[in-house]
């Protein structure tokens, strides 16, 4: 028993709650409560047949499937048995998943019926893949025989601290998707970090609807099974039925992105749920706009943390419920905050030849913490270039006040620059929230043959509300600089998004920017 108090991997968390917890809920999916029995038994199965399958220490295992509980047994399987996961964006096309495979190297593919066609097309590509496994659908019953088959004894393989356990790879919006490497020693660093930061007991449990190939759904999941708390996972977003579980497994927590916290502000508001279990709602992949997140704290409460971090980093910042106490005019700037470092990370603001800046002034964020990733996989000049220093450079643009609160302001590559001003789209959309009528708003720079970029704005409105061009320019007039005031507007209907739910920037700007360069560092 003694050993349980030597959480070295991820193995050790795994192995604590089998001991200590047994019998309580690891997950609840469909209603159906697994307990961390139950759980082992499938996990340590899976990770034996893999074994059987040809599958050894640190070989890669890689997922291409929604969110369920074969996506939680295979991810525990890699943890407990020294492989390394590699979960894979559903939404990306044949030749997106192939460059993955073929940079990754799994040995085995783990799917779902409804990706088989994809599999299909890139099994030719890949003979390194020994073994595509189905976990559904018509393949259901042969997975369970491979598991049946299996041993239900934990691996014999045990991870060690410097061993990889996932390879996530970033969205590639400003190139190839890079791997990012992950060890047990840094996730159970953040593991034990995420606990703390959320405040997370054996009690607890979290709601978790963001995927799981994203490294988002993965660090609240970590901090659950590091308290050995239930998580309620649910396959996809639908928010109607993410209010009806957080009633009905009076969930105490949930992860969302800003998006789905105004779709559950909003549907409180029109549809009321019995949701007074839910003490604290995270939100991360981005900032709430103030006027959102005012809204959000009117219905809720002060129960709202924002976790800024990177698929390199895990977490960086933390906005507590505290911080978001609105007392006056001066709350506008800690509400439009990202919070302050999180236990155990550092961040600085740096100019373009790394040199620190003073408080208040804009720069590069850098960011620093235990559970930074080793590195990019198969790629050591991206790895130099993003670690230069022991800081992972983020290509954000932020600044940090006199109590460490860090306010982001944007990519430096969504940077506009008009007329020699840098103007920050994220100014602009805080301006435009401000307006009633408006319910998303996403900002670009576009071409301009005078100033070199003009500041292009896309509005969603609220069912029912009127607003037009000229009513929108004339009111961000009275909110930021005139010169950043956009110069044209267009109505969405929607605005288009990546899998994470961030705004997809790049698909606004690309017919703008078809067959010109844009001069952003």
């Amino acid at each position: 028993m003694h050993q349980l108090n030597n959480i070295e991997t991820l193995r050790d968390v795994f192995d604590r709650n089998l001991a200590l917890h047994p019998d309580r809920a690891a997950y609840i999916y469909e209603d159906v409560e697994v307990s961390h029995r139950m759980f082992s038994d499938a996990a340590f199965r899976l990770a034996n047949a893999l074994s059987g399958l040809g599958v050894r220490r640190q070989d890669r295992v890689a997922i291409l499937a929604q969110n369920g509980p074969r996506y939680l047994e295979a991810y525990a399987a890699c943890e407990t048995a020294a492989y390394v996961l590699v979960p894979i964006n559903y939404r990306l096309s044949a030749p997106e998943i192939d460059y993955i495979l073929k940079d990754s190297q799994p040995r085995v593919l783990l799917y779902e019926t409804e990706y088989a066609g994809i599999v299909e097309e890139l099994k030719a590509g890949n003979p390194g893949i020994v073994s595509y496994i189905c976990i559904d659908g018509e393949g259901a019953e042969a997975y369970q025989t491979l598991l049946a088959g299996a041993s239900p004894e934990p691996p014999r393989t045990r991870p060690a601290p410097q061993d990889l356990t996932y390879l996530i790879y970033t969205s590639g919006t400003t190139g190839r998707p890079k791997g990012a490497m992950h060890d047990h020693r840094g996730q159970v660093h953040f593991a034990r970090i995420m606990a703390s930061e959320l405040g997370i007991g054996p009690v607890d449990r979290m709601l978790l609807v963001m995927p799981f190939y994203h490294i988002g759904a993965k660090c609240s999941h970590l901090g659950c099974s590091y308290r050995g708390a239930a998580i309620v996972l649910m396959r996809k977003y639908d928010i109607a039925a993410v209010s009806e579980q957080l009633e009905r497994h009076r969930a105490t927590m949930t992860h969302l992105a800003p998006l789905m916290v105004q779709d559950l502000v909003a549907h409180q508001r029109a549809a009321p749920r019995d949701h007074s279990a839910l003490r604290l709602v995270e939100y991360a992949s981005g900032p709430l706009a103030v006027g959102p997140l005012r809204e959000a704290i009117e219905t809720y409460g002060l129960i709202f943390l924002q976790i800024y971090g990177m698929t390199e980093t895990g977490m960086g910042t933390v906005l507590q419920p505290h911080h978001h106490k609105i007392e006056g005019a001066a709350d506008k700037d800690r509400l439009a905050s990202a919070g302050q470092p999180a236990l155990h990370f550092a961040i600085r603001i740096v100019d373009d030849q790394g040199r620190d800046l003073p408080i208040g002034e804009m720069g590069e964020i850098l960011i620093a913490g235990p559970s930074m990733m080793r590195g990019y996989w198969n790629n050591e000049a991206a790895t130099r270039q993003a670690l230069k220093g022991g800081w992972m450079h983020s290509g954000d643009v932020g600044s940090l006040d006199g109590e460490g609160f860090l306010t982001i302001l944007d990519r430096k590559k969504d940077m506009i620059v008009s007329g020699g001003e840098n103007i920050y789209p994220r100014e602009v959309e805080e301006a435009l929230y401000l307006h009633p009528a408006v319910a998303e708003a996403a900002v670009i720079g576009i071409p301009d043959e005078r100033w070199g970029e003009a500041v292009k704005a896309f509005v969603v409105l609220k069912p029912g509300a009127e607003a037009g061009e000229r009513d929108l320019v004339e009111h961000c007039r009275a909110h930021i600089a005139s010169y950043k005031k956009p110069k044209s507007i267009s109505f969405l209907a929607e605005l288009p998004r990546l899998p994470n739910k961030k705004i997809d920037k790049k698909a606004l700007r690309e017919p703008f920017w078809k067959g010109r360069s844009r001069n952003v560092n």
